[in-house]
């Protein structure tokens, strides 16, 4: 979006840079990832920085009411997923923006989705030094739109997943690690904080302490746990042997405590207005049907990754759902082709990802992931054999 390193980079592309790129991070951890990574970053200007602090800001102010949770207690459409002893704040928080342009073509964003869970943070750390090390990205460009260093976040990142502990008794915690999609970050965040990825089923429970067996087959006991677990695949894995369950009460502090996926979620996007969210209702609590339905989305409550989401709504589709609050009708975002790529331009969605700083109280913006597509909507299925779409992340101005 900053024209004049979108003109050099463009200018200047060539397949086999992307290729040794690719190849920098499939050789990092022996591994390939199974999402597409994008052949370009974005490069965002300081007018949309300051739009996307200012909606970050706006959105923060709700989600730190101090009623928030009492506003949020509807979400727990199943009181067997709320964990006991939850924290005051989300530690991690991510914002997803739609880029559209406002009434006087300006880019501006409208927040798609928002989650009170971890997201890409490691796995962004080093795409962005890829994107560096093979591509030349200016040095006043960073993907940390505050302009801490990359050593900075990294030592952020430590202090608010470590801290004080043995790094051996905290683990980033999943279910069969290897096989998710995101198992990349793992290994990256394992090769940044020295802590153990671990899968729920090798937790051993004894009483109110959790341990797991090294690799040398001694017991560690469990000081702190980096949840990476989604209750949706969770609650389908009946076939998973487990000691340990959500509902127990354990010894551990959670970074990243698992009710706050529920609280920050889709449930939470009726209670936020403003110029960057849009009209959103519970489907429930509507009294009459928009008539132009073609400008709504229909979302299931309670999904991940986009599943169940309609994008060409009916009157009969909404008719036909029997049990109305667990859904939500949402004014569609008109995303706009904003990415100038080597043929059709890309649109864009950029999550801020937000972190809570332990000792100053505050929820700050730290890092950010890009989704490009060229597609109907953002996601795999809607950008198959297209170029310059994918996972990538932004480098923002710091002047």
């Amino acid at each position: 979006m900053i024209e004049k390193y979108r003109k050099a980079f463009n200018s200047n592309f060539k397949e086999e840079t992307y290729r040794a790129l690719l190849n920098g991070i499939n050789q990092k951890f022996d591994y390939t990832a199974p999402f597409k990574i994008a052949e370009t970053p974005i490069f965002i200007p300081n007018d949309l920085k300051k739009r996307l602090v200012d909606a970050c800001n706006d959105i923060m102010s709700v989600i730190n009411q101090p009623n928030f949770k009492a506003l949020t207690e509807g979400a727990f459409f199943d009181k067997k997923n709320k964990v006991p002893n939850e924290d005051e704040h989300s530690k991690f928080v991510q914002l997803d923006f739609g880029i559209c342009l406002d009434e006087h073509g300006t880019p501006t964003p409208k927040l798609i989705e928002l989650q009170g869970f971890p997201s890409l943070y490691c796995f962004q750390h080093l795409l962005e030094s890829m994107y560096q090390k093979h591509y030349d990205i200016p040095q006043h460009l960073s993907i940390h739109p505050t302009g801490i260093s990359s050593l900075e976040f990294v030592e952020l990142l430590r202090t608010e997943i470590v801290g004080d502990t043995d790094p051996n008794q905290v683990i980033l915690l999943e279910i069969e690690p290897e096989k998710q999609a995101t198992a990349i970050d793992f290994y990256c965040t394992a090769n940044l904080l020295g802590i153990k990825v671990l899968c729920i089923s090798k937790l051993i429970k004894k009483g109110k302490k959790l341990f797991y067996l090294n690799d040398e087959c001694k017991e560690i006991q469990v000081l702190k746990i980096y949840n990476r677990i989604i209750f949706d695949e969770l609650n389908q894995r009946d076939d998973l042997k487990r000691e340990f369950d959500f509902k127990d009460e354990v010894d551990i502090e959670w970074i990243g405590h698992p009710n706050w996926f529920f609280r920050i979620s889709k449930y939470t996007m009726p209670l936020l207005k403003g110029d960057y969210v849009p009209k959103s209702y519970y489907l429930n609590q509507l009294e009459s049907i928009p008539k132009d339905l073609e400008n709504y989305v229909l979302k299931p409550l309670y999904s991940f990754a986009g599943a169940g989401v309609q994008i060409h709504v009916t009157r009969e589709m909404i008719d036909q759902i029997k049990d109305k609050s667990n859904y939500l009708l949402q004014e569609k975002v008109a995303y706009h082709p904003i990415i100038k790529t080597l043929d059709v331009p890309a649109k864009c969605e950029i999550r801020m990802m937000l972190l809570h700083c332990e000792k100053e109280n505050t929820t700050k913006i730290v890092s950010n992931l890009v989704r490009l597509s060229k597609g109907e909507m953002i996601g795999v299925k809607y950008n198959k054999d297209k170029t310059w779409v994918g996972g990538s992340t932004g480098f923002f101005e710091l002047s």
